[in-house]
């Protein structure tokens, strides 16, 4: 193999020891997972949010957006389900920076080690707060020690034709979103939803092993080939796949960012709500579809907008809550889509 050994990272057991999960919050994440599934199911009819920065990076903002978000979540927690998005690990379509976990700080050398306990700590501080997490799985052999914090996994559109991440899904044990693949087929999405529901035989940590399936695997639509996926029709071929796959537990998220809210060929962020307003509003005349659509991912941050690493450096990066990768929306805007997507969901629970 062509790499370079830079230095054996810690075991399990001593990441756990510096950072451990307390026995109320593990309660809590058990029983955010089953609250999840209830959604998926049809058995709560509440929308599921997930809900964050693009990159839960640095570390001082993402616990003030916490700290606002569990504010919010008590106002709408009868109407919608929000899960924190807090995402340690970013796919690239090239290269680039790859998340705290690798890289802790971006201007510095990549720091496994440091990243490990970066990331680890930082999101038992925002279970601590009482908020459930997602994430999305980029790295599946580093899950160990982050897995059993997670109410929420992604398997991100460059990633969910993998088989390797269909495994991962198939055996994880809390509720997966698999994304349409970035070239847009939606049947290779649903491809991904089934592989995942059903069991696998596979070697994980030098074992042979049959994972059991994830009945609670779902689509997440986010756009492709530059163009959005939202409308009635793509909701109605992804009920006819899953109908015709017999998929467990048949769900779909509404991924608004990505290349569901390019305008002109740019992602536009400011687009988020209107989108999430639109769909609601369509659903209204088809109840087959609105038990299909289970809720909406948004990327939002404590400031709106982005900026790019290149373009600054470690002085004069902004520090307070401005995404370094994909543009989000601000929080004031994020709190006022929220509080009125509540209420109009409340009247219209489907």
């Amino acid at each position: 193999m062509a790499y370079i050994h830079i230095k054996k990272l810690p075991m399990l057991e001593e990441i756990i020891q510096r950072n451990p999960l307390s026995d109320a919050s593990r309660e809590k994440i058990l029983h955010d997972r089953q609250e999840i599934k209830n959604i998926l199911a049809g058995l709560d009819h509440r929308l599921l949010m997930i809900v964050g920065p693009c990159s839960a990076w640095p570390r001082e903002a993402v616990l003030e957006y916490a700290k606002r978000l569990v504010e919010v979540n008590e106002a709408v927690k009868h109407s919608l389900k929000i899960v924190m998005r807090m995402y340690i690990q970013k796919p690239r379509t090239t290269k680039g920076w790859t998340g705290p976990i690798n890289q802790p700080d971006p201007y510095a050398e990549p720091d496994i080690e440091a990243g490990i306990h970066y990331a680890r700590e930082m999101m038992i501080k925002v279970l601590e707060m009482g908020l459930p997490i997602a994430d999305e799985c980029l790295f599946t052999h580093n899950t160990r020690g982050f897995s059993e914090l997670v109410s929420w996994f992604a398997i991100g559109a460059r990633s969910s034709e993998d088989h390797e991440h269909r495994i991962f899904a198939s055996a994880a044990d809390c509720p997966v979103g698999m994304k349409n693949p970035t070239h847009g087929s939606i049947a290779i999405g649903v491809n991904s939803v089934v592989a995942a529901q059903h069991p696998h035989v596979a070697a994980i940590d030098r074992h042979a092993v049959q994972t059991l399936g994830n009945p609670h695997a779902h689509l997440v639509l986010r756009g492709s080939n530059q163009a959005p996926n939202y409308s009635l029709a793509h909701l109605e071929e992804v009920k006819n796949h899953m109908t015709a796959h017999q998929v467990k537990n048949p769900a779909v998220l509404m991924d608004v960012s990505h290349d569901n809210c390019l305008i002109d060929g740019k992602k536009n962020h400011r687009a988020q709500p209107g989108i999430i307003f639109e769909v609601m509003h369509y659903l209204k005349n088809r109840p087959d579809l609105r038990k299909l659509m289970k809720g909406f991912m948004i990327e939002s941050y404590l400031k709106e907008g982005n900026q790019k690493l290149e373009a600054c450096n470690a002085s004069t990066i902004d520090l307070n809550g401005l995404s370094i990768t994909d543009p989000c929306l601000g929080w004031d805007e994020t709190k006022a889509l929220l509080l009125t997507l509540a209420n109009e969901n409340l009247n219209h629970p489907g």
